[in-house]
């Protein structure tokens, strides 16, 4: 068996997302030195940070993270390209591993009760196959030993993709609207919402918003990037 597996290796290496250089054993989806290129955004602070700064006036969010800043033509917007439109779901665990890592280290969302991820429309879910921060949000809630939900909140509009959107287009964006099932069931608990990227946090905050039908329900983010 080992050897067949070395054989397909041979013959179907593995490559870096990135660079698309063979990837040695141990790396996933990225080689070591395109891991080390990547742009960390160091928010050390979770209750104040470009994340939570986004929300002011908005939404109350109790505390905010985003590994990696999202910068046009970058290594991560090549990642979370090959993510979401080339099925390439080992990126979402490879994120999923390294922020589980990093807040299991520091208990800073110890008191989350739920992971809950935005959803895709139905439509776009059954285009795509997947939902691109399944596999994220998976791994995400077995590092920090986390109940991860995914049906209770569900997308009810479906939108035109906004990658070509300018971006005070998708901040004024008001044609996405999102349902929280049964919003009793989050009253006095505290919510993890999670996403890949966040840009002008409109998605987010419409998101969020749903959970302010619960009780005393408070939300923290977390995001594999944000957009500077």
């Amino acid at each position: 068996m080992r050897l067949l597996k070395d054989l397909f290796h041979l013959f179907y290496p593995k490559l870096c997302t990135v660079c698309e250089d063979k990837l040695v054993e141990n790396e996933t989806s990225i080689c070591t030195i395109c891991r080390h290129d990547l742009p960390l955004t160091g928010f050390l602070d979770f209750k104040n940070n470009k994340v939570t700064q986004t929300f002011y006036g908005r939404i109350l969010i109790e505390k905010a993270f985003s590994l990696l800043f999202y910068r046009k033509k970058g290594s991560v917007q090549k990642l979370i390209h090959d993510l979401k439109y080339k099925g390439n779901e080992e990126v979402g665990v490879f994120f999923g591993n390294w922020l589980g890592e990093i807040l299991k280290e520091n208990q800073e969302f110890k008191s989350i009760d739920y992971i809950i991820p935005v959803p895709l429309h139905p439509k776009k879910l059954r285009e795509r196959g997947y939902n691109q921060v399944t596999k994220f949000g998976k791994i995400i809630s077995n590092h920090l030993n986390i109940i991860y939900l995914e049906n209770n909140l569900v997308r009810i509009s479906s939108t035109k993709t906004q990658t070509f959107k300018a971006r005070f287009e998708r901040f004024n964006n008001i044609d996405t609207k999102f349902l929280l099932t049964n919003p009793s069931f989050f009253d006095n608990k505290n919510v993890l919402l999670i996403d890949d990227v966040i840009t002008t946090g409109a998605t987010l905050e419409a998101c969020a918003k749903e959970f302010l039908k619960s009780k005393n329900c408070t939300l923290s983010i977390l995001t594999m990037a944000y957009t500077e």
